[in-house]
């Protein structure tokens, strides 16, 4: 299908993004809001000399890796099903596959139908209004990310402020009476920022180490069959990629080994591709033969 520069969900736009929830756009804002905040406050700070350039440009270098993360959490597919999917070889030869009732396509194992994106997504784990957009095996990575680099940057300021509020004695440490209330704000602002990427870090770990999503547990618990489950762990290259391990602290794009059997699923398109190339990978290795043998 060509590429074209459109937003949305569809299969013909070429860039991803959920324009259909309006309060997700709005909580997406926020974000980017609340953390240039907190990256100007402790700049303001640091030109009053009440922190050290060294702290300042730590914090703020963390706070530009975060809103990386979270941009490329945004307009990442975050693992959508084409139109066209079908089951992986492993599957293919099955006598059921699972559909989707809504797009009416192959729906891949673990994937489910978001009614925000409207589309199947593979392995979804959840929507997140604060991403605008589904959490599944593509930006998983980036979503991770941006959780940690938050926590980071939190309990940094945290740290900071704190060291400043018990241990300042002197007028040297003080902050300038017109930043106290920035700072305030930015300290009720990190506290309500470390309790959520916490809890949703848990939650994270939880389903890489039982190989069960959000949405999956929730299920299983209503039919209390979690305990049951005979689910995989998640193999951390199936979500940071193959890449160097240099990489996999940085919102770049995760190139996997296997790109259909992390997906669950193939398409036509590049089941066609393959063959093409074997069949003319065949072909060269038949021609060297026979002339190998003429020789």
């Amino acid at each position: 299908m060509p590429w074209n520069f459109s937003f949305g969900t569809r299969e013909e736009d070429g860039i991803w993004l959920n324009r259909s929830d309006k309060a997700g756009i709005l909580m997406t804002c926020l974000v980017w809001i609340l953390v240039i905040y907190s990256g100007v406050t402790v700049t303001l700070l640091a030109e009053n000399n009440s922190l050290p350039i060294i702290i300042a440009t730590s914090y703020c270098t963390i706070c530009a890796l975060a809103l990386a993360a979270h941009a490329k959490t945004i307009f990442t597919d975050p693992g959508s099903v084409s139109l066209d999917a079908v089951p992986v070889e492993e599957h293919f030869f099955k006598t059921k596959h699972p559909m989707c009732s809504i797009c009416l396509a192959f729906k891949p194992p673990k994937s489910h139908h978001c009614r925000i994106c409207n589309r199947c997504i593979s392995g979804m784990d959840h929507h997140c209004p604060w991403m605008n957009n589904c959490i599944g095996k593509s930006n998983l990575k980036h979503f991770i990310l941006f959780l940690v680099y938050t926590w980071i940057g939190s309990t940094f300021s945290l740290i900071v402020f704190g060291v400043n509020y018990f241990l300042c004695s002197d007028e040297e440490c003080t902050f300038p009476l017109g930043l106290v209330n920035l700072v305030r704000l930015m300290t009720i602002i990190c506290i309500g920022a470390l309790v959520f990427t916490s809890s949703m870090i848990m939650n994270v770990i939880f389903g890489i180490m039982t190989g069960i999503g959000t949405i999956d547990r929730l299920q299983k618990q209503m039919k209390n069959t979690l305990l049951d489950s005979d689910d995989e762990p998640v193999s951390l290259v199936d979500i940071f990629g193959i890449g160097p391990l240099h990489t996999w602290p940085f919102p770049i794009d995760p190139l996997f080994h296997d790109f259909d059997k992390v997906m669950g699923y193939s398409t036509t398109h590049r089941l066609l591709r393959e063959k093409a190339f074997w069949n003319n990978s065949s072909g060269h290795l038949s021609a060297g033969s026979t002339n190998f043998c003429h020789v």
